[in-house]
């Protein structure tokens, strides 16, 4: 079984930065591509970026694409979601996810194994 913790949500200015964190235990994490995702008030939940169980490989959203990067840790079970020039509608609650059977990891949810419970991000105008 594994367990995703994710943290560094808050209220955030638009243009401003915030970094998540997801920490993972129960498996040897750096065997797995991991996601992130996010749901937005009224909205189905969407993909965000992933990387692969090296983090040689990387995929964005286009809308995410050039302003958050993904990242991991190995060391520290943890995968990071660096946001910058963040805007109102990045507002939402973001969901780390792992994936146990690829290396690199798809942009469906439906690959994804394992969920955290999500931590909230909220974006001023």
């Amino acid at each position: 079984q594994v367990q995703l913790v994710e943290s560094g949500g808050g209220l955030v200015q638009a243009g401003g930065s915030l970094r998540l964190s997801c920490a993972a235990s129960g498996r040897t994490f750096r065997s797995y591509a991991m996601g992130w995702f996010r749901q937005a008030p009224g909205k189905e939940r969407e993909f965000v970026a992933s990387i692969s169980w090296n983090g040689s490989s990387t995929t964005y959203a286009d809308s995410v694409k050039g302003r958050f990067t993904i990242s991991r840790d190995d060391a520290r079970s943890t995968v990071y979601l660096q946001m910058d020039s963040l805007k109102p509608d990045d507002t939402a609650v973001y969901y780390c996810a792992l994936d146990e059977v690829r290396v690199v990891a798809g942009i469906r949810q439906d690959e994804y194994d394992y969920w955290g419970q999500g931590t909230q991000v909220v974006v001023s105008s």
